[in-house]
C-alpha cells in the first residue's frame, strides 16, 4: 500500500480546522508550498515537513504511522520496518533518502532507524533540528554530517552523537550508497 503524503497532510490540517493560509502563518512555510504538497505535486524536504508537522503538533513517525496490531512485540523482520521517508511516494525514494523505523511510533522511549542515502542524496538544503538527542553508526559508504557550523565526513565504522536541538543535515558525497543505523531519544523525528 502506497503512503499518500498529500492526503495525510490535508487530513491532519483539516482535523485541526486550519486553512492552508493559517498553517502557513504558523509554520513559516508558504501556503503555495502546502497546497503543492497536499496535491502531491511536490515532495517536501525533511526540514520543510518538520516545520509543517511542528505547526500541527505531530511527530514525523506519527505522521507516517499506520494502524497496527496491538500488543507488545520485540522482533521485527526486514519487511516489517516502517517506512517514514517524508518524500517517498509510489514506492520510490525520491531524493535518494530512505528511512525505515523499527517498531511502532510512540511505543518506545527510543526511535531506531535504518537509513539509506544514494550518492548525492541529502536531507534537504536547510539544516533542521528537533527536541532530542541522536546517535548513529555508518555501516557502509560515506555520509557528510553537518552539526551547527561544523561538517565531518564519516565512513563505515564511524559514528556520531549530538544534541538534535542543534541544526543539522546529512548528505551522501558518494560514490556509493550509504547505510546508517541511528537512534533518537525521545522519538521526536
Amino acid at each position: 500500500m502506497e503512503f499518500d503524503t498529500g492526503a495525510r497532510l490535508k487530513e491532519e490540517r483539516e482535523r485541526r480546522r486550519l486553512s492552508q493560509r493559517q498553517l502557513a502563518a504558523a509554520t513559516g512555510v508558504t501556503g503555495g508550498m502546502i497546497s503543492l504538497i497536499e496535491q502531491n505535486r511536490t515532495s517536501p524536504s525533511i526540514a520543510t515537513l518538520k516545520k509543517i508537522l511542528v505547526g500541527l503538533d505531530i511527530t514525523l513517525s506519527d505522521f507516517f504511522a499506520t494502524p497496527e496490531e496491538s500488543g507488545p512485540k520485540w522482533c521485527f523482520r526486514k519487511h516489517e520496518l516502517r517506512e517514514i521517508t517524508p518524500f517517498a511516494k509510489r514506492g520510490e525514494t525520491e531524493g535518494g533518502v530512505n528511512f525505515r523505523q523499527i517498531g511502532r511510533p510512540g511505543a518506545s522511549a527510543i526511535q531506531m532507524l535504518y537509513e539509506t542515502y544514494t550518492p548525492g542524496a541529502d536531507t534537504g538544503p536547510d539544516l533542521y533540528s528537533h527536541d532530542a538527542e541522536e546517535a548513529g553508526i555508518v555501516l557502509s559508504g560515506r555520509i557528510s554530517v553537518t552539526v551547527g557550523s561544523e561538517t565531518q565526513v564519516l565512513e563505515a565504522g564511524d559514528g556520531y552523537l549530538f544534541n538534535s536541538r542543534t541544526p543539522h543535515r546529512f548528505q551522501n558525497p558518494g560514490p556509493d550508497d550509504c547505510v546508517v543505523v541511528s537512534a533518537c531519544t525521545p522519538p521526536t523525528f
